[in-house]
């Protein structure tokens, strides 16, 4: 139980909530908030939601990403009616829902894998691991970054993923080779060499994408995680698959993916590639959150972030860090990608209000 906290979600699969004592009250699905009626029926459910519950928020939460529609949206609900507009980082607010839909108290080690959240260094988030205490987080790990080429346009077509992946083994001269149909190969492989236009992502989605571009399973994402569905169907028809021996290495809480990535770029069967990606994947995860909750003394950890959609990948992690003795979180009532996004964002700020 506490203030009650209307909150508003992020930019893709919004749907948002309102709390009033200790329940939740999640809105419809409204969607991606890509045109202007979109954003209108967000509003609308918001006000609805108000309305049938006859509750007058305390406080607005939003995403920590200044350009949403969303965000922009709490902050003139809340200067308009004279309540804080309270920013809750992308992660942490993914964690949190698992965390709040759960009841946990004190600290959790989350492990967010995600398609992009804009980080609290400014930064482009998405395989972290967090340690979050109800209103404060901390980030003792994180995935080792891939340069994102052109920018959020890389998210639209693993290929660039893949170029990017190449560039990040040293391996870079193969981009107009391997992708020389594509017209933009050689101002891609320009681009990376240069370092120009290529903002550095932790993103777990971008390393989905990249798998799958190596491997040919996908170059353009006609909807959003086409080639994450991709991949993951592949490695579910091929069956199960060993990982890929020193697929991975960690550093100092950095979970580097380069080896297994190097791996299937050389890779011959798409499907068998798709599920020692899997298998690899999994068994680093599981390794790195398990290390992580040693680090922080820490035997609790929450799944949450849109790739634990992904059932192969976590029921693998699962097992991994049961077998370590782990105890382990993650949705249930609601999704783990952003359409639980802004139940998170609520419990953080009704923790914050009460700090």
């Amino acid at each position: 139980a506490g203030p009650s906290v209307l909150a508003l979600g992020g930019w893709l699969k919004t749907a948002p909530c309102l709390t009033r004592g200790a329940e939740a009250f999640p809105g419809q699905h409204v969607g991606d908030l890509a045109n202007p009626a979109t954003v209108r029926t967000l509003e609308g459910v918001a006000d609805h939601l108000r309305s049938v519950l006859a509750v007058r928020p305390s406080a607005i939460a939003h995403d920590l990403h200044p350009d949403f529609p969303s965000t922009r949206m709490a902050q003139a609900i809340a200067e308009r009616e004279g309540l804080p507009a309270i920013a809750v980082q992308h992660h942490h607010a993914h964690i949190a829902a698992v965390a709040a839909e759960h009841g946990l108290t004190g600290p959790v080690l989350g492990v967010a894998l995600d398609g992009v959240g804009l980080g609290s260094d400014g930064g482009v988030w998405g395989g972290e691991l967090l340690r979050v205490d109800g209103a404060g987080f901390r980030r003792p790990g994180r995935f080792r970054p891939l340069p994102l080429p052109g920018g959020d346009r890389a998210a639209g077509e693993p290929w660039r993923m893949a170029a990017a992946a190449l560039h990040a083994l040293g391996r870079g001269e193969e981009v107009p080779a391997r992708f020389g149909h594509r017209r933009a190969a050689e101002p891609v492989a320009a681009m990376l060499a240069k370092g120009v236009n290529v903002p550095a992502t932790s993103s777990a989605g971008r390393l989905f994408d990249a798998a799958a571009g190596l491997l040919g399973l996908a170059e353009d994402n006609g909807y959003e995680g086409q080639a994450a569905m991709v991949l993951e169907a592949r490695a579910a028809a091929f069956g199960p698959a060993e990982p890929v021996p020193e697929g991975y290495r960690m550093e100092a809480g950095e979970l580097d993916l380069r080896p297994l990535l190097d791996h299937l770029a050389e890779e011959t069967d798409p499907g068998r590639g798709a599920a020692r990606f899997h298998a690899t994947l999994a068994a680093a995860v599981a390794g790195w959150a398990a290390a992580g909750a040693g680090w922080e003394g820490l035997t609790r950890v929450a799944l949450g972030g849109g790739c634990w959609a992904n059932r192969l990948l976590a029921g693998a992690v699962r097992r991994h860090l049961l077998e370590a003795g782990m105890a382990v979180y993650e949705a249930r009532e609601l999704p783990p990608g952003d359409g639980g996004l802004a139940f998170g964002q609520a419990w953080v700020a009704q923790q914050q209000l009460q700090e």
